[in-house]
């Protein structure tokens, strides 16, 4: 019986065997890594730089694009690393960093998804009370809460995991480190059933949050549909809708990747369903929010017209951020 002190690496999942196959793949994941990065960096300088978007709103959103940056530098580069050079290993550590990083970022994206139903709620059940339980120093702590809950629950996760003994080789059926994959190596019940305790009670404090979420919007649309104009409702609506797809996204693949009963469980459907909530989901957020909302494309459009204006007139000239 081997331990984890003795196992030097992990196998990642190899997406294909042929050269011509693994270049296809680096390629499309460096373009999907390259938009991704494009789009969250273009909705924190928008917010960064524009003085109209400095609002708890965009302050959560720019939480978020940060979170969609962690989760896709944390995995992609190291899949197109080795699509690259053709090899399927990930270091012992370098595994171990992946998850406690991937984890903080997954994490803190999810319960940042709750504070922004909440500030939807807010907005639009209590307008009078906006600025008091939105104000400045409160969305600095609830962030600050998502963030700090991000690290807690990886501290919780990894050292638990990575202190099992594995006994069933090195092979992870994932393009990335990931525990799920990782238990199924290990050969301590014991320790199996620790950590998947945690798994379930983490999976609890989610679908807690869940209802909090159905709570709120079933409140957020009986009172959207109350409001007299139609211009009125379609503004409400433009502000939610968005909000509400992104959480769709994330948690049904998240769940059902987490969740679902082992009899349904093959490589090719776990690969799917981890690509669309760790690549594709951070990479859809951007145009998702970005797509009916004019305040935060005309910010775009503007930084983006300034910076090339301002590359012309004055090349060593920086964005100034208001304070």
């Amino acid at each position: 019986m081997s331990n984890s002190s003795s196992i030097p690496q992990f196998l990642l999942l190899a997406l294909a065997d042929r050269r011509e196959l693994q270049l296809l793949h680096f390629w499309l994941f460096l373009a999907i890594s390259l938009a991704a990065l494009l789009a969250n960096g273009l909705i924190l300088s928008a917010v960064a730089c524009d003085h109209h978007l400095h609002t708890p709103r965009y302050f959560f959103l720019l939480n978020l694009s940060l979170t969609d940056l962690g989760c896709i530098c944390t995995t992609v580069p190291k899949a197109m690393h080795n699509f690259l050079w053709n090899t399927r290993t990930i270091t012992y550590t370098g595994c171990a960093a992946q998850v406690f990083v991937y984890i903080i970022f997954l994490r803190a994206e999810f319960s940042l998804l709750t504070i922004m139903c909440y500030d939807r709620y807010v907005a639009i059940c209590k307008p009078l009370h906006y600025g008091t339980l939105l104000g400045s120093r409160a969305c600095a702590h609830m962030a600050a809460a998502a963030w700090t809950a991000g690290f807690l629950i990886a501290l919780l996760h990894t050292p638990s995991t990575f202190s099992l003994p594995l006994c069933q080789g090195n092979a992870l059926d994932q393009f990335f480190c990931e525990i799920p994959h990782i238990l199924k190596l290990s050969c301590s019940h014991s320790g199996y059933l620790r950590e998947l305790g945690f798994i379930v009670f983490g999976a609890c404090l989610m679908i807690g949050c869940f209802i909090f979420i159905v709570f709120s919007y079933v409140q957020i649309f009986r009172a959207v549909l109350r409001i007299p104009s139609q211009q009125g409702r379609h503004k409400a609506f433009s502000t939610c809708l968005p909000h509400l797809a992104v959480v769709f996204l994330f948690l049904s693949t998240l769940f059902f990747s987490y969740l679902k009963p082992p009899s349904i469980s093959s490589p090719s459907l776990d690969l799917i369903v981890s690509l669309m909530y760790s690549v594709v989901s951070p990479t859809l957020n951007p145009l998702i929010y970005s797509l009916r909302n004019q305040e935060l494309k005309d910010a775009m459009r503007k930084l983006i017209t300034g910076c090339f204006s301002e590359a012309t007139n004055s090349p060593s000239s920086a964005c100034y951020v208001p304070h």
